[in-house]
């Protein structure tokens, strides 16, 4: 068993027999009371926020949550299926527990998922990726001054402001975690 002590960010626990990740956490210690953790944590199953004071040295289950790489294959309209990069078995996954950032994935592209025993309870996306344009209006020349942007369709069916110089066929690269536009791809 650990103690309040070991708690930091992106540590892992069981707590009401729910997994949970601690997303902050502070040491306290007011006047003439006892010292105290407060934890805010977030449901792994349904993402909701919990925050919770623990008293100074008290117990706490750490969960043991496996990493494995994984490399996306396809989305089969419920599922989006990923192959271990060691025993090359598929493994479907649900929709919810990739996010919003699911619609910016590419065939091939690698995935981090963890693992909770034998299921899977969240996953890590990679930062940015670089996806190609399939439908835009075309730029005029001159309207690059202004900042302005528009609609973009990528690869992926994702549709992504970009700023008006993109054309159809160029690479971009966009932030899965806010969908925005980075850069033009070189």
């Amino acid at each position: 068993m650990a103690t309040t002590s070991d708690l930091k960010i992106g540590t892992y626990i069981k707590f009401n027999n729910e997994l949970h990740i601690v997303e902050e956490c502070q040491h306290r210690t007011p006047g003439n009371l006892r010292a105290f953790y407060q934890v805010k944590m977030r449901n792994i199953r349904n993402g909701r926020f919990l925050e919770n004071r623990f008293r100074s040295g008290e117990e706490v289950t750490l969960a043991r949550v496996e990493r494995r790489s994984f490399q996306y294959l396809f989305f089969d309209g419920n599922h989006y299926n990923f192959m271990d990069q060691q025993t090359f078995d598929q493994f479907p996954i649900e929709s919810k527990l990739l996010g919003d950032g699911a619609k910016y994935l590419k065939e091939t592209e690698i995935v981090e998922i963890m693992f909770d025993g034998n299921e899977a309870v969240g996953t890590i996306l990679p930062f940015n990726v670089e996806l190609k344009i399939t439908e835009t209006i075309p730029g005029v020349k001159g309207d690059t001054a202004t900042g302005a942007t528009k609609p973009a369709t990528t690869e992926t069916g994702a549709v992504v402001n970009v700023p008006l110089f993109i054309n159809e066929g160029d690479v971009i690269r966009v932030d899965t975690r806010t969908g925005k536009y980075l850069e033009r791809a070189k």
